[in-house]
């Protein structure tokens, strides 16, 4: 198959879909891969890397989108590279479709067949292909939100780790998953106050074991979220239901609860956050202020420590990566996980949260293989 390899255009967005290594891979198990020139730059990788690992390397998009059956990106396809899709194309990438109507039409109405990382199941369970940027995007939930209670960005001011004699921040975590774990991780360390707030009892129970009591959880109720971020100078939205559109945990009339100054991270930005006053940022203007409190909301996170997330995105989606490029779709018909990783086929939805999401009818990827 013919692997084709574009340069992200999603704004601050510096990560590439394959490494120099990647590439070196498909090519030896016998694909051609056409890589745009620059593609990895973001990431510290130049294009004599990719030529010597066999790549091609194309001029612009447009000859790599049109000469490629399988295109492997990193974010979801922007506006502007709706115009490359074609019927029977395979594209390989994040998507978040049960937040974005638009890209989930273009891709129905172009028959493009799509496999979205965030949705592929391991053989062990879990979301391998999320699982990395997850981790990443939690540690910088608190990196970024540490940053942002300083005053000079309209913060409280407030250092989260506090010094001796004064008390230390309090961070609520709504979502105990890998990114609540991974942000619970960071807060921690950094000598914070830290709350977990989760619906699965279990995992709040694995949490307070492993951090050994040093964080507070709590059942996920509305009574006991909106008493928890009363006291909270940093707030961060965790929750994931994979697939689907993130529920409203954080509404509105709750930031009135809240400390003039304080300031939610919203990692769900990417399926509609977790947030009622989320709207996604870019990491060139990556904050706003609504009744008073900061609303850090970038949905491409990772982007900003590229070659950390390249390389880590890409040890978890090239096994699959190579299945699908050895046998197309067929690839899904032969690995359930992989079959949840197929959004759309042939014209038709085929995740049920999407079509949950955005009023579509579901058909059942199994059908269609």
């Amino acid at each position: 198959m013919i692997i084709g390899l574009p340069k992200e255009i999603k704004n601050n967005e510096f990560r590439v879909g394959l490494t120099p290594g990647a590439v070196g891979a498909y090519v030896r198990a016998g694909h051609t891969v056409l890589v745009e020139r620059g593609a990895g730059l973001g990431s510290g990788f130049t294009d004599q890397e990719y030529v010597d690992a066999g790549a091609q390397m194309e001029a612009g998009p447009a000859d790599v989108w049109a000469k490629a059956g399988m295109i492997v990106k990193v974010k979801e396809p922007v506006a502007c590279e709706y115009q490359y899709f074609r019927e029977g194309m395979l594209l390989y990438t994040y998507l978040h479709l049960a937040a974005d109507g638009p890209l989930t039409k273009a891709l129905l109405n172009a028959k493009v067949d799509a496999v979205a990382y965030e949705t592929i199941v391991g053989r062990e369970g879990g979301l391998p292909c999320l699982a990395p940027m997850s981790e990443i995007a939690g540690r910088m939930a608190i990196q970024e939100g540490a940053k942002y209670l300083e005053k000079t960005y309209g913060g409280r001011g407030v250092l989260l780790a506090g010094v001796p004699g004064v008390e230390r921040g309090n961070v609520v975590i709504l979502g105990g998953g890998n990114v609540g774990a991974n942000a619970c991780k960071v807060a921690v360390g950094m000598g914070a106050n830290v709350t977990v707030v989760d619906v699965d009892l279990r995992r709040l129970a694995y949490l307070d074991d492993i951090f050994d009591k040093r964080i507070t959880t709590l059942y996920s109720t509305r009574d006991n979220i909106r008493k928890a971020v009363a006291q909270a100078d940093l707030v961060v939205g965790c929750v994931l239901l994979p697939g689907r559109a993130a529920p409203k945990l954080l509404l509105k009339e709750d930031l009135a609860l809240m400390k003039p100054g304080a300031v939610v991270v919203d990692v769900a930005v990417d399926q509609g956050g977790c947030v009622e006053t989320t709207r996604a940022t870019t990491h060139d203007d990556p904050i706003y202020i609504v009744d008073g409190i900061v609303h850090y909301c970038v949905a491409n996170m990772p982007g900003a420590v590229a070659r950390t997330s390249t390389l880590a995105l890409g040890n978890a989606t090239l096994p699959y990566g190579l299945e699908l490029a050895a046998r197309g779709i067929a690839a899904c018909g032969a690995d359930k996980g992989l079959l949840a990783g197929l959004n759309c086929c042939k014209g038709k939805c085929t995740f049920p949260g999407v079509a949950e999401a955005l009023n579509l009818e579901y058909t059942d990827p199994a059908s269609l293989i």
